[in-house]
């Protein structure tokens, strides 16, 4: 997924010295204005309704409304956020099983792309430059996503899941914290700062600085204000990215409201059975609903 781990040793030793200067940063706002429906643009896909929000100057966001086949008044519904990792699998078709075998049980989905599903956006697509206004501008755009999933898909608002894995669970992670609409929360191998990721591509001019900046999204503060009323985590004990301290110290910044902590015999792409099963399980549950 990435290379050169050399260098998260090196911006660790730069963190150290440099985050007591974070203080000073101000803090990201993710506030945003609606946009009109005719921002929107949809059509049929032989997976759902395929979409395509787009606002001047920002983020935009594309994929796929996965819909059950009974009609309901209110569904129960989840936003799927994609990794970073095989190319295959960077894009919302990793969720892709995932709706489709939850949605006999009356749940809707809704699959994302980002902006990491992009060939090359780690290496060449980012920039150091830009990485705080784009965290801003992905976030924004989720909660984008949210609002066209409330209006197509009859959401049951008491009943809505966020489910993201690597950056989609970070930057779930922001947006719980700003958004009430999610009610609960899978997050899967994330890591505790952006800046740590991201120091192990493109190399800003003054890496001090970087990380000064980039502090200002660094996850505990952010994971303490979540609304939701239940998160699951899930890691991997082979995971060379997210060590297993760093997944404890995860856990312990999620508030302990009905808080579920799953550590597998995995590596960083969770992909096995028991994730898969264990996290589908666990959203039935939460929905009140039985497996189809």
């Amino acid at each position: 997924m990435r290379a050169g781990l050399i260098v998260l040793l090196i911006s660790a030793a730069i963190a150290a010295t440099c985050r007591s200067a974070a203080a000073a940063e101000p803090t990201p706002t993710f506030t945003y204005v609606p946009l009109p429906p005719n921002a929107v643009q949809f059509s049929h896909d032989v997976n759902g309704v395929k979409f395509s929000i787009r606002a001047n100057g920002e983020v935009p966001v594309t994929g796929v409304v996965v819909r059950p086949l009974k009609v309901r008044p209110k569904y129960p519904g989840v936003l799927w956020v994609h990794w970073l990792g095989e190319p295959a699998t960077s894009n919302r078709t990793e969720f892709l099983s995932d709706a489709q075998a939850l949605a006999p049980s009356g749940v809707v989905s809704m699959l994302v792309d980002m902006p990491w599903s992009k060939p090359d956006w780690f290496a060449t697509g980012r920039s150091p430059d830009r990485d705080a206004s784009d965290t801003i501008g992905e976030v924004i755009a989720l909660r984008r996503a949210l609002d066209f999933f409330s209006e197509v898909a009859k959401l049951d608002p008491t009943r809505l899941a966020y489910v993201g894995h690597d950056f989609g669970a970070m930057d779930g992670a922001l947006l719980l914290a700003v958004d009430d609409r999610p009610q609960f929360a899978v997050l899967m191998t994330p890591t505790l700062s952006f800046w740590e990721w991201f120091l192990l591509g493109a190399q800003p001019a003054d890496p001090a600085a970087y990380v000064d900046r980039m502090s200002a999204f660094d996850l505990p503060p952010w994971l303490a204000r979540g609304h939701q009323r239940a998160t699951l985590l899930q890691f991997g004990k082979n995971d060379i990215y997210v060590s297993r301290a760093t997944a404890a110290s995860f856990r312990n910044a999620v508030p302990d409201r009905d808080r579920t902590f799953k550590m597998y015999d995995a590596d960083h792409a969770l992909d096995i059975p028991a994730a898969y099963d264990d996290r589908r399980a666990w959203l039935l549950a939460h929905f009140g609903l039985t497996t189809k």
